[in-house]
């Protein structure tokens, strides 16, 4: 379905993506033995405004250094990706790194797509009130799932953009399962630009989730409050506490919140039960080395073209190609 608004070469796609099962999620996941919540309930308003902080912080390298590699390398990407191609990003933010591809590769069309059509149509609006000349095709739809591209991207070259890390956010199979999903979308001739988080000590780690002023663990607790407000469960964010904890040898972060006493809490019918000490996973942020980068893109049916880094080595920006 898509609804025309008042802007030449803008249409909004809502392909009314189904809304979360909120109460069978949260259930779910406090049933295990392991007690788990979905990321994505950390992000309410104040849980954006909250990562939106965390961005800033001296010990979150993430996005500054994304961002720098985006900025440094913009003249590889005019070169790599073919101009007037169709840019298709996966999921919304800022917009700032969006900007960078756009104003490098100069596309055709701009396809955002997310779930939450408010924040998606703002970055819509703005981005074709800057780019005057370039059609934008927002989609609303739940991009971890199979979904419907506009008939006007047949046959059009595309490439896709997951910036962010995000793709750490899966398991390696979800992540290979997903990017495959992304290969079958841009199709033959089709390109990934993939922001990936690499594989360091603990020591850089841990403290980019942990931060001094204690934003993340603010950031973390919100999640308890954000499904008070929408559950109406009675989560008191005083009975836990932050922690992050990085397993090198799985190169995976873990974001917990440990229950510091001992207490229940109601969901619907259902009661959990915390004992002290007993703890919440409420992220797993999977990290890559160049090795298990090329094994998802190869896995997903794709080839890695080029691979930019930071002086460091701290973030991956990477160009994958559709197999011939």
């Amino acid at each position: 379905m898509s609804t025309e608004v008042p802007h030449s070469g803008f249409e909004f796609y809502d392909l009314k993506p189904a809304a979360p099962r909120i109460q069978e999620e949260v259930s779910a996941g406090l049933s295990r033995r392991q007690k788990t919540l979905p990321p994505k309930y950390f992000y309410d308003e104040q849980g954006s405004l909250l990562f939106d902080e965390i961005t800033t912080l001296p010990e979150y390298y993430l996005t500054r250094t994304e961002i720098g590699i985006l900025q440094e390398r913009r003249d590889d990407f005019a070169r790599a990706l073919k101009k007037g191609s169709w840019l298709l990003e996966y999921g919304v933010g800022s917009g700032n790194k969006s900007r960078i591809l756009l104003d490098a590769i100069q596309p055709s069309a701009y396809v955002p797509v997310d779930i939450s059509s408010d924040p998606l149509l703002e970055l819509a609006c703005s981005i074709h009130d800057e780019y005057k000349e370039m059609s934008v095709y927002p989609i609303c739809a739940d991009f971890t799932n199979a979904f419907e591209l506009p008939s006007a991207m047949n046959g059009k070259e595309k490439v896709a953009f997951f910036p962010g890390s995000s793709i750490g956010n899966f398991s390696r199979n979800e992540a290979c399962e997903f990017v495959g999903n992304i290969a079958r979308v841009v199709g033959a001739g089709g390109s990934l630009v993939l922001g990936v988080d690499t594989r360091k000590p603990a020591s850089i780690v841990e403290p980019a989730y942990n931060d001094s002023r204690g934003v993340t663990a603010r950031f973390n607790k919100n999640i308890l409050q954000h499904l008070n407000a929408r559950l109406g469960t009675s989560f008191r964010l005083d009975l836990f506490d932050h922690r992050a904890n990085y397993i090198e040898d799985e190169g995976c972060l873990e974001m917990h919140l440990v229950c510091i006493h001992e207490h229940e809490v109601k969901i619907g019918e259902e009661t959990f039960h915390f004992r002290q000490g007993e703890s919440i996973c409420t992220e797993r942020s999977y990290k890559y080395s160049r090795d298990e980068v090329e094994d998802l893109a190869v896995g997903a049916g794709f080839v890695v073209d080029q691979t930019w880094t930071d002086a460091e080595q701290k973030f991956m920006v990477v160009l994958m190609r559709v197999k011939s």
